[in-house]
């Protein structure tokens, strides 16, 4: 009887801090702003509440530029129909910060310097989940304010990254 619960206890011993290893790692997978760094193509679906109360659909396609950091840049195309009108090229001039937590879920916020169309300042706020090592990034718009707007607009907005190069660049 004793040497079965001296051996109970020693198992538990040493299964206790293996296990609390597990539960650690659970909650913590290694990322952080680092875990974005280099060029990322992205495409935005998306449908977005205009201010006549119909749904307008959103098409963006794009190139962000992380810098491991917690800033990054991007240029991108809207294919929507409406913010195409006169736009010959991509828009530039954007800009934003990240933040990665270390389960890999972060948060985001894109300033909009529009150009080019009209001029004018908005806010995209992202809520996003990094997969594959950094590999790639997937998205919601979790807030936007348009640069013409007055107030917040409603929308229901996914964009995926996918990091442009070869798996050697990792």
């Amino acid at each position: 009887m004793k040497g079965g619960l001296w051996r109970g206890m020693l198992a538990a011993a040493i299964a206790f801090p293996a296990l609390s290893g597990v539960a650690g790692a659970q909650d913590d997978d290694g990322c952080s702003n680092a875990t974005l760094h280099g060029d990322y193509a992205f495409a935005v679906t998306g449908w977005n509440l205009s201010p006549d109360q119909l749904w307008v659909p959103e098409f963006i396609v794009g190139i962000a530029q992380f810098d491991g950091k917690g800033k990054f840049t991007q240029v991108d195309y809207p294919a929507d129909g409406h913010r195409t009108m006169g736009l010959t090229d991509f828009r530039t001039g954007q800009t934003g910060t990240y933040a990665v937590r270390g389960d890999c879920t972060g948060l985001g916020e894109l300033d909009l310097n529009v150009g080019g169309v009209g001029t004018g300042h908005g806010v995209i706020k992202l809520a996003f989940v990094v997969s594959h090592g950094g590999r790639s990034i997937h998205a919601v718009v979790s807030g936007s304010t348009s640069p013409f707007a007055t107030q917040p607009e409603i929308s229901q907005v996914r964009t995926d990254f996918w990091k442009v190069g070869s798996e050697q660049e990792n």
